[in-house]
């Protein structure tokens, strides 16, 4: 494959600039695919950009408040208030992509070529208790898919590895994906109730 006349692995490779957050504890894995450029960051975390929507949906699905993690002042997301959610609930947060390629030099998926996936096993060793892994967003659940030998689920359903895991495919989010931030934490609520991260929907 060429990239503007050029071959695609004449094109810099980028290794992941987070650590996993493994808390030992997780029982939930989210996994997206690879962070955009440092100057779309707003903080050193997973999903640094203001305009993505995993941030506000979290604080939305657990609290009510889409702006529950945001610091309007500066501009920022509050990332200590964010590690500690993470570490009272047991989410855990790491991407697909270890090493990778930007083929247009921007954040689509759609020109994001994985070199190197996340070491999986090496990750959920460190997470005893994790069987629930979920993809936001339809490369990332086909790279995990690769990684666990299963066929990626649709949107919003789960299927299972040979060895147990529940692996869900969540709806991007990022703001190029179609769908109201409302809607995105349905789905997404949906899959933390069957978790056990969330009590229960009562019928009314």
């Amino acid at each position: 494959m060429k990239v503007d006349g050029e071959p695609a692995d004449s094109v810099e490779l980028e290794s992941h600039p987070f650590e996993p957050f493994a808390p030992e504890s997780a029982k939930v894995l989210i996994m997206g695919t690879f962070p955009p450029q440092r100057k779309r960051w707003s903080m050193d975390f997973y999903y640094p950009n203001r305009t993505n929507d995993f941030w506000p949906m979290m604080g939305l699905i657990f609290f009510g408040d889409r702006d529950w993690f945001y610091d309007r002042g500066a501009k920022q997301f509050r990332v200590e208030q964010i590690k500690e959610f993470l570490e009272e609930k047991g989410i855990a947060l790491s991407d697909t992509g270890h090493k990778v390629r930007r083929l247009k030099g921007n954040a689509s998926d759609k020109f994001l070529e994985i070199v190197e996936p996340v070491p999986l096993r090496g990750l959920l060793a460190r997470m005893p208790r994790c069987r629930t892994l979920v993809t936001t967003g339809e490369k990332a659940a086909g790279v995990l898919a690769s990684l666990t030998g299963t066929e990626p689920p649709r949107m919003g359903e789960m299927t299972r590895s040979a060895d147990g895991l529940e692996i869900w495919r969540m709806p991007s989010t990022s703001r190029a994906f179609p769908l109201r931030l409302e809607k995105k934490a349905e789905y997404y609520a949906r899959m933390f109730r069957h978790a056990g991260l969330l009590p229960p929907k009562i019928a009314l």
